[in-house]
């Protein structure tokens, strides 16, 4: 995890585990809305996203438009951004595409944050006001990061690198599975075409015994179905039959079922679910940077 996000040991964070991750804190706050970003992370980065959206809210404040309110409920499964009133979710930020978080070291009512985009992947800066908690909510996205961030180890994460390896594992098995198929096509075509050259160069008329047809190598095909002669036993008993095998089991050319890495253990996730976690693991493997001096100040008030 990136570096940046670590803490000073004398600090705790602010909230108990289990208020992030089965329930959320909510905050109110003023939005001042959300502009495209070059970069994921970098002070610089949302300066100037700040500033273009400050410039903005005087213009609308200008010609008498208010800045919109909105309630934050920040867990380990993301920032929600809703209508105060309505409760209706303006924009659901998954924490693991959250890459920046932090509050203006010069205005303390603002604190902004830098999440990519689930459908365009684009980065876009997410800049709010809050009369008290600016520094407060940034502390609590960390530590909701950090929790998600754990939790997706504990559920599985660890694993997603060694099931990329059998997946591609089992894709070679399926590609040797084709080719063998391709094999064995070609061989009977060659030998469907030795038994038309034998049947074009035998004398006309002639009646040759049947005998068991052969191929290329001058072998008896084996069929499954074929009956084989039985041959008595010693004591005169016959043998016992040989059990037929289950056509419905379907196996690789090593003899063996095909490995199926999605299914063979409880831990194991379909592939759109697989999808998910890689896109986590990215996210996660990027970390989140707080920038601020949050981790240097005393705790703040928690009545917000």
């Amino acid at each position: 995890m990136n570096r940046a996000f670590s803490r000073k040991k004398d600090k705790t964070w602010m909230h108990t585990p289990e208020a992030l991750s089965k329930h959320y804190i909510p905050y109110n706050a003023k939005f001042l809305g959300s502009t495209e970003v070059e970069q994921p992370k970098g002070t610089e980065v949302v300066r100037d996203a700040v500033r273009k959206l400050k410039f903005a809210r005087h213009i609308k404040k200008s010609e008498g438009q208010k800045i919109p309110k909105v309630e934050l409920q920040i867990s380990i499964y993301g920032v929600k951004i809703l209508e105060p009133k309505t409760k209706e979710v303006q924009h659901n930020c998954q924490l693991h595409r959250i890459s920046f978080c932090a509050d203006d070291k010069t205005d303390k009512r603002i604190f902004t944050f830098i999440c990519k985009d689930s459908e365009s992947n684009k980065h876009l800066c997410y800049v709010f006001d809050s009369e008290k908690c600016a520094e407060e909510i940034t502390l609590t996205i960390g530590q909701a990061f950090n929790l998600a961030y754990r939790k997706f180890l504990e559920s599985g994460g660890k694993d997603v690198e060694t099931r990329k390896q059998i997946a591609g594992l089992q894709k070679r098995i399926q590609d040797l599975e084709t080719e063998n198929v391709e094999l064995k096509n070609k061989v009977q075509d060659l030998e469907n075409q030795l038994r038309i050259t034998q049947v074009s160069t035998s004398p006309a008329g002639s009646v040759s015994p049947q005998s068991p047809s052969t191929d290329i190598f001058d072998m008896v095909p084996f069929s499954p179905t074929s009956q084989q002669p039985s041959v008595p036993t010693p004591n005169g008993t016959q043998p016992p039959p040989v059990p037929g095998r289950a056509a419905e089991i379907k196996r690789d050319l090593f003899g063996a079922e095909p490995f199926d890495p999605f299914s063979c253990a409880a831990g194991d996730f379909p592939p759109d679910i697989q999808s998910k976690l890689d896109e986590m693991q990215e996210g996660f493997k990027m970390g989140l940077t707080l920038e601020g001096t949050v981790f240097c100040l005393d705790p703040v008030d928690s009545k917000c």
